[in-house]
């Protein structure tokens, strides 16, 4: 038998070695330690026919292994066959990402490397067969030093016992690095994966970071694993450590997450962070030397990469540092260039219809749906991952009336858990920003972003701070000089705004109904602070005499095509900073006696008189 077993022609660990050495000792017992714990070990069991040629079964065995462990004994390098499989792992650890562990069997690492003592013996006489200037042994030369260089075991005066213990832990862990489970459909992955490897430039030996960056739910999550799984395996150690925000969410600190990234990268070896500070010198000491692919997902605090990933120092040559966000600042503040920022767009038409058709039809779906539903479905996702695999899975295997009566459902009340993914980005902002994302959310998306300025500028001391930290948490762009919002995120903040069944108790009305309901009846409230209508044509509504009056914390007004049945005075709060109302019938504004805080007066083809002298602060 060549293995203790075969799992469909792959094994977990090669055992290189030469058996005149190892084989009736060592070996054996650290096969049979291997084979207790369910390791899939390929030992050669005909070494007395070797030549000089390793056979294609033994190249196939080396291919299908995960991991190789070279045991380096005494008269290892005597056997040109040893030394051939020394060749093709090492080619398979640049090839494959083979793992690769050296075990220095009563020898010194320096004597594989040199080679010294019997390597070099060995090698003289390989010379001598060969020719000093063999392609062969110039080969061959060259493995051992790379091989001789690698991380391993050193066995000398210890028992092997204590060693095959050590050894077994270790492979173990190293076989616990198995690839993640990306997705269930990973739709339109592979291509910005590739875009991805490009931009980490894997061959060179910097320490590199790079941002993920993009709104919540458009797949950041899902694309930073699948560059992981293609690229872990040729890195000393990895660690992907999700969910970094919620993780420490509740912590009184990072010491959980420092311990469990030692722990991963340092396979195991189990240590105790006493305080942050305390974890920060065990990376840098620990790590400074280990080339590791590290994944900090779902970063938003800039304490937690200064506890993770600080400096680029504490790592080893050719780490890589991946950190997947919704603020673009957070990154730059961490010293993240901008072409070191992958900005995660939402799905192209056709990757979107694929990825929501898996999710909602299966193969043996009957079921007939109109394509029109599809495409609202498609519309209203406006190719958020999130949101399709969700709206896809909720309406798989559902008639058409169901789909019809979701569709209704979701053009008044977004689902909720889209919703609750995309609100995390709205929850972290401090209260003058969400403020302003308020406003833009109701009033203003597609608006120029000149336009929406100086109106929010009038309610607002910090408006363009305000607006740069929304781009920079993925909840508006500014394309072409107006400011746009993924639909759904616009479905998020009016959701928030809006409290079922009494508009009075929103903050903001911007629904032709609700403002006639609410202005109708003298039914304002001290919650309502921005009322925004703009109609395509021309309406006529009654505005109750003390309406607008009522609503003390009133500051913007904007009716465009609104006309007023009531032809009495408007009567106002002294809040109000900006009044927009051309064409209005009324005559006469009027503000209640006190300090008035308007800003600006649009009276443009309308009648209004305005009593000037009513005003104790400058228009």
């Amino acid at each position: 038998m060549a293995s203790s077993r075969n799992l469909e022609g792959n094994y977990h660990v090669f055992l290189s070695f030469r058996g005149t050495d190892v084989r009736k000792n060592f070996l054996s017992h650290l096969y049979a330690a291997l084979e207790r714990e369910g390791i899939y070990t390929y030992v050669d069991t005909e070494e007395l026919q070797k030549g000089e040629q390793i056979t294609p079964a033994l190249m196939k065995a080396i291919q299908d292994s995960r991991i190789a462990v070279i045991i380096f004994s005494e008269d290892y390098a005597s056997s040109p066959w040893c030394l051939e499989e020394v060749v093709k792992i090492m080619e398979c650890k640049e090839q494959r990402n083979l793992v690769v562990l050296p075990v220095f069997y009563k020898i010194k690492p320096q004597e594989v490397r040199t080679p010294r003592q019997s390597y070099q013996k060995a090698m003289i006489k390989h010379e001598r067969k060969f020719g000093k200037d063999s392609e062969k042994v110039n080969k061959w030369k060259k493995a051992l030093f790379d091989a001789g260089n690698l991380s391993g075991w050193d066995f000398n005066d210890e028992h092997e016992a204590d060693l095959i213990k050590r050894m077994v832990k270790g492979i173990s862990m190293q076989l616990r690095r198995t690839p993640l489970d990306v997705a269930k459909h990973p739709v339109g992955i592979h291509p910005r994966v590739v875009g991805l490897e490009s931009m980490l430039n894997l061959e060179s030996d910097n320490v590199l970071m790079i941002g993920l960056w993009g709104q919540g739910g458009i797949g950041k999550t899902t694309l930073a694993k699948a560059l992981y799984n293609d690229i872990f395996r040729r890195f000393e150690a990895s660690c992907f450590l999700a969910n970094v925000r919620e993780t420490s969410k509740d912590s009184k600190d990072l010491v959980p997450l420092q311990e469990k990234l030692l722990s991963e990268i340092l396979l195991g070896k189990e240590l105790t962070v006493s305080s942050v500070d305390g974890g920060i010198n065990l990376i840098k000491d620990r790590l400074c030397r280990k080339k590791v692919l590290l994944v900090l997902d779902d970063v938003n605090d800039l304490k937690q990469l200064n506890a993770l990933a600080r400096e680029r120092e504490w790592f080893g040559k050719g780490s890589r540092i991946i950190i997947t966000t919704r603020d673009s600042h957070l990154l730059a503040v961490h010293g993240i260039e901008k072409d070191h920022v992958y900005e995660v767009e939402t799905l192209e038409d056709g990757e979107a219809l694929e990825l929501f058709n898996k999710h909602a039809f299966l193969r043996n779906n009957e079921i007939v749906i109109k394509q029109d539903f599809v495409n609202s479905v498609l519309h209203y996702a406006s190719g958020l991952p999130l949101a399709l695999e969700v709206l896809g899975s909720f309406l798989c295997g559902r008639s058409e009336q169901e789909w019809e009566n979701a569709l209704d459902k979701l053009a008044k009340i977004p689902d909720k858990n889209i919703n609750d993914v995309l609100k995390v980005s709205y929850d972290g902002l401090e209260d003058y920003a969400k403020e302003i994302f308020l406003d833009i959310a109701c009033f203003f998306k597609g608006r120029s972003i000149k336009h929406i300025t100086e109106v929010l500028n009038s309610c607002h001391s910090c408006t363009t701070i305000g607006v740069q930290v929304l781009v920079e948490r993925s909840l508006i762009t500014i394309e072409r000089g107006e400011i746009q919002m993924h639909d759904l995120i616009q479905l998020m903040g009016m959701d928030i705004v809006k409290r079922p069944g009494d508009p009075r108790e929103g903050s903001r009305l911007w629904l032709y109904e609700d403002i006639c309901d609410v202005l109708s009846g003298d039914m304002g409230s001290n919650a309502i602070t921005a009322i925004v209508l703009d109609l395509p044509t021309t309406e006529v509504i009654y505005i109750a005499p003390n309406a607008l009056r009522n609503m003390r914390r009133l500051r913007l007004l904007i009716m465009i095509n609104v006309h007023n049945s009531f032809q009495g005075p408007i009567r106002l709060p002294n809040e109000l900073r900006w009044f927009q109302w051309p064409e209005c019938a009324s005559s006469v504004l009027e503000f209640p006696p006190g300090p008035k805080k308007l800003v600006r007066l649009d009276l443009r083809k309308s009648n209004i008189q305005v009593a000037i002298d009513q005003f104790k602060v400058r228009i």
